[in-house]
């Protein structure tokens, strides 16, 4: 009878941890400097995991110097590995807008070039439909154009080690890096 018990409860550990495994999703935005996207995320209950990397472009294994050189067609982005039953996708879209100025299609900030665009990668028809769904409301909360991309997600290239996490390994450098590049302060412009 407990041999019986004990692969009852195996199988009901095995078929719970199947099923919240079911709800970790990704989600690949850009949104300028990938160093300024990790910590609006890292601390949002139900984000397991913010990678810091390079997509939408057309070189395989792309190096941080080809990307920020530009030519790639890569973008500089944030991978968010999240579980769904804790975040929505339109949580995380909330985050990502009030984190970008949605005007600038020149880059972001003081980060110039298409490698430091925003753009929204969608996996799914779903996102997609969030994504569009979340830029028309964006465009009405501000009465202006939002120049944004959502486009298809592509091959997601993590960025080199030192790049992960580097406003925790170096704050001064990334404090430095922030207030110089004006970021807060044009947010605050553009979202009050």
């Amino acid at each position: 009878m407990r041999g019986i018990f004990a692969l009852f409860m195996l199988l009901a550990a095995t078929l719970g941890s199947a099923q919240e495994s079911s709800n970790i999703r990704t989600a690949v935005f850009a949104g300028g400097c990938f160093w300024c996207m990790e910590p609006p995320y890292d601390k949002v209950n139900g984000v397991l995991e913010t990678t810091s990397g390079y997509s939408g472009g057309h070189v395989k294994n792309p190096t941080y110097e080809q990307v920020s050189a530009g030519g790639t067609g890569h973008a500089e982005v944030i991978q968010i590995k999240y579980d769904a039953n804790k975040v929505s996708y339109s949580d995380l879209l909330t985050i990502f807008w009030h984190n970008i100025d949605p005007f600038d299609a020149g880059g972001q900030f003081c980060d110039r070039g298409g490698q430091y665009r925003s753009e929204i990668f969608y996996s799914n028809e779903q996102e997609r439909e969030l994504a569009e769904a979340s830029k028309k409301k964006v465009e009405a909360e501000l009465g202006k154009t939002v120049v944004t991309q959502i486009k298809p997600a592509s091959t997601f290239y993590p960025a080199e080690g030192y790049h992960q996490n580097y406003y925790q390994r170096n704050p001064l450098r990334y404090k430095y890096y922030r207030f110089r590049c004006g970021r807060d302060q044009r947010l605050e412009e553009v979202w009050g």
